[in-house]
């Protein structure tokens, strides 16, 4: 009873009473040993090592902590942002990174019952960042769900361990990757008896999985994401085949016939200082008739009305191994030097605090080139001069890249990274733009909350 008065006093919720020993393993999936005696003697001056924990994980003692260490450890585990009885509508979170997508949804208080992600590291940053509700399941890889990766399994299988493994939801996230299909298989695929349609021409590739989903669950709507190329993608067929089997599912993508510019592509410069463009394809199902209406051009009407500026992200000090070193400096300098004199634009980005930033990549960490500050370096003096060596730019932080991706904003810095820089630039360089989701989670909550009283109706009438 007494960690559990202190956690109430202190205003921690949590599922259910975990022990020592179910605490620390939740939080070893997130830090390391090391961290958690750092993190212990800062906070309330305990003596426990890094050693000592070590050996707890091992089964080799029992962990045995005071109750002043549980409740900062239990401090360390992120608050649900949403629950059960706050809830007004359920999603997953497939192929989640370190949920960007859900967040927006979160804001619209969606409640978050499934996640799937491989990436180790990007798990960390996830499990830092979101409190989940008791019913939630975490998945590492799809597949061992969807049973894609065998051949020799039938679609009723297939559905059946869907539906027992994914609960129930309204809505389905995915942030898929973009992969060519091919009809390899076909044949093989038919000799098992298997329709034609989405399980024969998808098979193979990450979208198949998701298509699955769809199928098994039949979800209200869904929200996919990709990179713009997608449209262009292997000239063209591959999104021709997503829409394809997105309409044989049943569903209406918005905006599947536009007029001028495409309402699917929506850039982030104007939520966030990033020229960052991706396809966003909403779909509803057909058969829940609420879909008319519903068009992504109307997030025009949420775009903040002050322009956003990378100065409202930067911070004024950072640590020196940031700033560029003469080497790579020297490098990125005269290879942008050689292409212009060639007359092409490949080279840095070099931005200040009233820029537009290039788009966050996932190779950021490689050396920074597409977006560097610029620390007044002086073009018009000789590189070698001693004094503007001095100037060198610099790389954004991990922090700056938060912000720079709506993940948190400046002064209010609550988003945790528990990685390295490595791969916190590889995380955020493969995330989306925080705010563009969550615009687009309150479009859809109206439509959301319509097809979920039509999909009862429906019930209630069958």
């Amino acid at each position: 009873m007494g960690f559990l008065c202190d956690i109430e006093s202190h205003n921690i919720p949590i599922l259910k009473f975990m022990n020592e020993k179910q605490l620390l393993t939740k939080l070893l999936e997130i830090y390391d040993q090391k961290f958690l005696a750092s993190y212990l003697k800062e906070k309330v001056g305990s003596s426990l090592c890094r050693e000592t924990i070590n050996r707890w994980v091992k089964g080799k003692t029992e962990p045995s902590v005071t109750h002043a260490e549980y409740i900062a450890l239990t401090e360390l585990l992120p608050k649900p942002a949403v629950t059960s009885k706050t809830s007004e509508f359920r999603f997953i979170d497939l192929f989640a990174g370190i949920g960007g997508i859900r967040k927006g949804f979160e804001d619209q208080g969606g409640l978050c019952v499934f996640t799937s992600e491989w990436n180790k590291y990007a798990v960390k940053t996830y499990k830092a960042n979101y409190g989940n509700d008791e019913e939630h399941v975490f998945n590492e890889d799809i597949r061992s769900i969807t049973l894609s990766d065998q051949v020799d399994i039938s679609e009723q299988e297939a559905y059946d361990s869907i539906r027992k493994n994914i609960p129930e939801h309204d809505v389905l996230l995915a942030g898929f990757p973009c992969q060519p299909f091919s009809i390899a298989g076909v044949s093989k695929k038919n000799s098992l008896g298997r329709a034609h349609g989405f399980e024969c021409n998808t098979q193979g590739t990450l979208f198949f999985d998701v298509a699955r989903i769809i199928a098994a669950h039949r979800p209200k709507a869904f929200v996919l994401e990709n990179v713009k190329n997608l449209k262009s993608h292997d000239k063209g067929r591959t999104f021709k085949v997503i829409m394809e089997a997105l309409d044989e599912l049943g569903y209406e993508v918005a905006d599947s016939t536009f007029e001028g510019k495409d309402p699917k592509i929506i850039d982030g410069q104007h939520f966030t200082p990033q020229h960052r463009e991706r396809i966003v394809l909403v779909g509803f199902r057909r058969d829940l008739g609420i879909h008319e209406g519903f068009s992504l051009k109307n997030i025009d009407s949420l775009i903040p009305r002050k322009k956003p500026a990378l100065g409202d992200i930067l911070d004024e000090e950072v640590d020196d191994k940031y700033i560029l070193t003469p080497k790579l400096w020297k490098y990125l300098f005269d290879y942008a030097q050689k292409h212009k004199e060639k007359g092409n634009g490949f080279g840095f980005g070099l931005v200040n605090e009233n820029s537009i930033a290039r788009t966050l990549s996932a190779r950021y960490y490689k050396d920074g080139s597409e977006i560097l500050v610029d620390r007044g370096w002086d073009f018009s003096k000789d590189f070698e001069d001693e004094k503007n060596l001095e100037n060198r730019p610099r790389r954004l932080t991990p922090t700056e890249c938060a912000r720079l991706m709506g993940f948190t904003v400046k002064g209010q810095d609550k988003f945790i990274i528990p990685v390295s820089d490595t791969q916190a630039y590889k995380q955020f360089g493969n995330s989306v733009v925080v705010p563009v989701f969550s615009a687009v989670a309150e479009l859809m909550k109206p439509y959301i909350l319509k097809a979920i009283q039509a999909d009862n109706q429906k019930v209630a009438a069958a």
